[in-house]
């Protein structure tokens, strides 16, 4: 598929069907393809968090207001993020550049990271919005129909998740065959109101 028809396909399916499975072969491939997202200073600080336990699956569906699409989807994904990561052995995000380069980098990290918990988070979230749009886009490219999920209980989830303390969780996606269409576009608006050329 190509890449403008992967985008505009593209929906939130909200009903799966409950007895498709991926193949081992399709899950590796797509999140994979999810770990070719874009994060700052390469830190990769994205934790997916794939949700395969039925019992698990119905739980998370319980914090999430009973959703189907945790429960029938063929691939239910967590995005979380490692709040840490920018300071967890770092180096090894740059192997293959040369040691001044890395000594340049390592040190531009920990001035954007250190003491700013906020940036962290801001980050943390911008990575894992981006990676959950290449899971979703890589589905669409496969014939599979997606759904983000922001709508559920985050405290809960995190608990049933076990979400380490220096961790965030961010959103959830669905993935699998779709049984029924996604409503009509509700509209967008006009591309005047919102790209603004240099200044507001």
């Amino acid at each position: 598929m190509e890449t403008f028809d992967a985008i505009t396909g593209r929906r939130a399916v909200k009903r799966f069907d409950p007895d498709h499975r991926l193949s081992a072969a399709e899950v590796d491939q797509l999140l994979s393809l999810t770990l070719l997202s874009p994060t700052a200073f390469n830190v990769q600080n994205w934790r997916f968090v794939v949700v395969r336990d039925p019992e698990l699956r119905r739980q998370i569906r319980a914090a999430a207001w009973n959703q189907p699409q945790v429960t029938e989807a063929s691939l239910f994904v967590v995005f979380c993020a490692d709040l840490q990561a920018w300071n967890r052995q770092p180096e090894r995000y740059w192997p293959d550049v040369p040691a001044e380069t890395r000594r340049a980098v390592l040190a531009a990290l920990d001035g954007y990271y250190r003491d700013k918990p906020q940036v962290q988070r801001d980050e943390a979230m911008r990575s894992c919005a981006l990676a959950a749009q290449t899971l979703m886009l890589a589905a669409q490219s496969l014939g599979y129909d997606s759904c983000p999920m922001t709508g559920f209980d985050f405290g809960r989830v995190g608990e049933l998740i076990r979400l380490p303390a220096d961790h965030v969780l961010a959103m959830a996606v669905a993935i699998g065959r779709g049984v029924e269409p996604a409503p009509p576009r509700a509209g967008r608006l006009d591309l005047a109101e919102v790209a603004v050329t240099d200044r507001f």
